[in-house]
């Protein structure tokens, strides 16, 4: 029987070429995105999901209350890890780590393969970072080698990169052209999918400084492994008395929150102190795009089986009059469905492979198409399986249940129902085209409005460079800048703790006359050299910038409108507040700038006057002198720090990386949008080909009676564009829904005009046109006598 069904299935597919053509190249094509988006909903889905215990691993956050609602700290102060670790049974281990620098390793002796210094990523960290996370070891005992001061742990990456044979153990490198390290521990790369990245970690105490000390900065981050049995709320309840029992009077707020480090990659926005989305938004946008794409191409299928169903009304009648019953006629067509279906996932697994480069280069992704995964076969079994009845159980159904008596006496006659049924099936499809044509226009003008934003901060023409090794010292830095300053093509320079378009440092310490004790403060804070307004081209609304020459300015401040309006400030130039520094005057106003991505409001911000405590160099270089000014850098870094190699950036690249998420899924809505209107124009394309070959001969008797090309024309895609307009006055709403949920994730947003649903509306309308219409004009230039000759 099942052999029956395989060579009926070929000769079917075979004598209708086009349409089998038609039909596997648009599966192919919603199948390939399909498989694509699984590849990369997989990866998002499996980050930090390697990890042994992984449910127990946690991610420390505080929450404090702010201006009658909850701010979620992602950074926690230094001393939350100890009182957790002292004060909290529920929780096994506890650490802490900074942000990861990229510091300078050199590895020291003879034994070493042929690279000499380069940069790599690390962390300090305290010594129970192997008791939360149980990475594999190679070589040594990790958790020892981190208790000591004078060892480093390093990756396989770098043991293999400085060393012969990855050899590494016992081995000294030097960090940062600075402090001697004895490797103690080798330990495996982590992979791709892992919110932790780095290659080194030393303890955290060699260069802890008083300032970790403190409860009021939030700079780092806390991971706790939770014992077994414990629960996420048991430990949080543990957890609640810390701040006011350990933090002082001005934190005795403060509530320390967990979330499992699962879902650290994927929930990482937060609201009012509860866990609302992030990454996990594009993960369902992208899951969308694939299951939509995948029903227009198996609605190609349904729309073509079903209005060819009267070519093959005999060959039902035939078969049901020599006695096949009806299942066996629903498993032939399902039969057939199924082989398209097979063919189409063949071509579709050659189309992955081919694209696969370009879809990683994108999405910086290293996702591969591994055929000996069996995981593997049962997504693209269950797509064959699930692909093939979608698109074939309707056309199955319909035909075998036709009656043999009228077919075979000529009597059959469809009625309205599988007409009705298509033009139903045209316009779903086309609504989830216009859908993904609106996503387009939308996304696009989102993406244009962040770069075209002013931000209150001039970032054009503005190049950083790291400040480390010679010219990090206290004492250089300063010089460094002046000799910077004289070059020809700069036209300032300033120094800077963090890079202005994304601030991460906050506190609660900042304190002012007739403040409420009970208000909560949470203050975003930078240190700064002299000219940083001016480099940045930030309007001071009144007071003045930092001077050099000035040495009391060093116990004062510069703040924005936002802190102002925090104190309650009108005139706040000259009042005095209570800092890091201590008490001092506030000097200067500026007015309000974007100090992180436009998905958060502008947080109050407070300036210090410290470029010993700075780390990057910007620099303002001359109109059309950007290239003269990175050589005059590179030779002035050549002088001051030679052992350390020249790097630089622009301040463009930090702002979008900030939107990198962003880009990619405006990249994927481009990309699929234009596919899944192509697979859609195949269908229709089809359609009006087969409509149009059922009308040859009342196209024949309306040209004998006088009717025109136009006329003709439009009489066939007339019925065609009125189904796009319905579909795109459905389409409207639900886009309109969906876009405003994504343009609500920003704090600044682009509108939303009308015009988007417009030319949404028209290009979907033109391009069924012009797919409609090459099958119209075909069929309306053939010869009369041709279409009417047989009778």
């Amino acid at each position: 029987m099942f052999k029956n069904y395989f060579k009926i299935a070929i000769r079917s597919l075979l004598k209708n070429k086009l349409y089998s053509g038609i039909n596997v190249v648009g599966l192919a094509l919603g199948m390939a995105c399909s498989l694509l988006i699984g590849l990369w909903v997989k990866d998002e889905l499996s980050f930090d999901r390697f990890l042994p215990d992984a449910d127990k691993i946690m991610y420390v956050r505080v929450n404090f209350p702010y201006n009658g609602e909850i701010v979620t700290n992602d950074v926690t102060p230094g001393p939350l890890q100890e009182a957790i670790a002292k004060d909290v049974p529920e929780v096994a281990a506890v650490t802490k780590i900074n942000y990861g620098p990229e510091l300078l390793i050199k590895p020291v002796g003879n034994q070493t393969t042929g690279e000499k210094a380069a940069k790599e990523r690390g962390h300090y960290a305290t010594e129970d970072f192997f008791g939360v996370f149980d990475l594999p070891a190679i070589y040594g005992n990790p958790k020892a080698a981190l208790a000591q001061t004078n060892q480093i742990v390093i990756t396989r990456k770098i043991a293999e990169k400085y060393f012969p044979a990855g050899l590494a153990i016992g081995k000294t490198i030097q960090l940062d052209n600075n402090k001697l390290y004895v490797v103690g521990a080798v330990i495996e790369d982590l992979p791709k999918n892992s919110t932790l990245q780095f290659e080194w970690l030393v303890n955290w105490k060699v260069q802890e400084e008083d300032w970790m000390t403190k409860w009021g900065n939030n700079s780092f981050n806390t991971y706790v492994r939770l014992k077994p049995n414990t629960t996420i709320a048991q430990a949080e309840a543990a957890m609640n008395d810390i701040y006011p029992r350990f933090a002082g009077k001005n934190f005795e707020t403060g509530q320390p929150t967990l979330q499992p480090i699962t879902d650290l990659h994927l929930y990482s926005a937060y609201k009012n102190g509860k866990s609302v989305g992030g990454r996990i938004q594009y993960v369902r946008i992208f899951s969308m795009v694939a299951l939509f794409i995948l029903l227009i191409a198996c609605i190609n299928f349904m729309n073509l089986a079903t209005a060819r169903s009267a070519t093959r009304a005999k060959e039902v009648g035939v078969r049901k009059v020599v006695g096949a019953g009806r299942s066996s006629l629903i498993g032939q067509f399902l039969s057939e469905s199924m082989m398209t279906s097979l063919l189409a996932v063949v071509l579709a697994l050659v189309l992955v492979w081919y694209v696969l480069p370009t879809f990683n280069e994108v999405f910086g992704k290293q996702l591969a198409l591994n055929l000996a995964e069996p995981a593997l076969w049962l997504i693209i079994l269950g797509l064959v399986l699930i692909t093939g009845f979608l698109s074939g159980s309707y056309p199955a159904l319909f035909l075998s249940s036709l009656q043999p008596i009228k077919i075979l006496k000529g009597r059959l006659q469809f009625g309205s129902g599988p007409a009705l049924f298509r033009r139903t099936l045209v316009v779903f499809q086309f609504s989830l085209s216009i859908f993904l044509i609106v996503g387009m226009l939308a996304v696009g003008k989102q993406m244009n409005y962040l770069r075209t934003k002013n931000l209150g901060l001039d970032r054009e023409n503005v190049v950083y460079v790291s400040l480390e090794g010679e010219i990090a010292q206290p004492k250089k830095v300063d010089v460094f800048r002046r000799e910077v300053m004289r070059k020809p093509s700069i036209a300032s320079a300033t120094t800077t703790m963090s890079l202005p378009v994304n601030i991460q440092s906050s506190s609660g310490d900042l304190k002012w006359p007739g403040k409420d004790p009970n208000q909560g403060t949470n203050v975003s804070v930078m240190a700064v050299g002299e000219g940083f307004t001016q480099t940045m081209n930030i309007k001071l609304l009144a007071g003045r910038d930092f001077r050099a020459d000035s040495p009391a300015d060093s116990a004062r401040y510069i703040i924005n409108e936002a802190t102002a309006k925090l104190m309650g400030m009108k005139d706040p130039v000259g009042k005095e507040v209570e800092f890091w520094m201590g008490k001092g005057q506030i000097i200067g106003l500026m007015k309000d700038f974007h100090i992180n991505s436009l998905h958060q409001a502008i947080n109050p911000l407070i300036l210090l006057f410290n470029s010993a405590n700075t780390s990057y160099l910007l620099v303002k270089t001359r109109p059309g002198q950007t290239q003269q000014a990175i050589a005059d850098l590179e030779q002035l870094s050549k002088e001051f720090n030679p052992n350390y190699p020249f790097n630089y950036h622009f301040m463009d690249e930090e702002y979008e990386k900030l939107y990198r998420s962003e880009q990619q899924v405006n990249t994927l809505v481009n990309y699929f949008g234009v596919l899944a209107i192509l697979i859609s124009c195949l269908g229709l394309f089809a359609l009006a080909a087969f409509t149009a070959e059922q009308r040859t001969k009342e196209i024949g008797v309306r040209k004998v009676l006088g009717a025109s090309i136009g006329n003709i024309v439009g009489m066939l895609s007339t019925d065609f564009l009125k189904l796009v307009f319905v579909a795109l006055v459905l389409a409207s709403p639900l886009a309109w829904w969906a876009v405003s949920e994504w343009l609500g994730t920003f704090a600044y947003q682009t509108t939303l005009p009308w015009w988007i649903f417009a030319t949404a509306g028209l290009l979907a309308i033109a391009i069924a046109f012009l797919t409609v219409s090459y099958q119209s004009i075909k069929a309306a230039t053939v010869n009369p006598v041709t279409s009417l000759k047989s009778e």
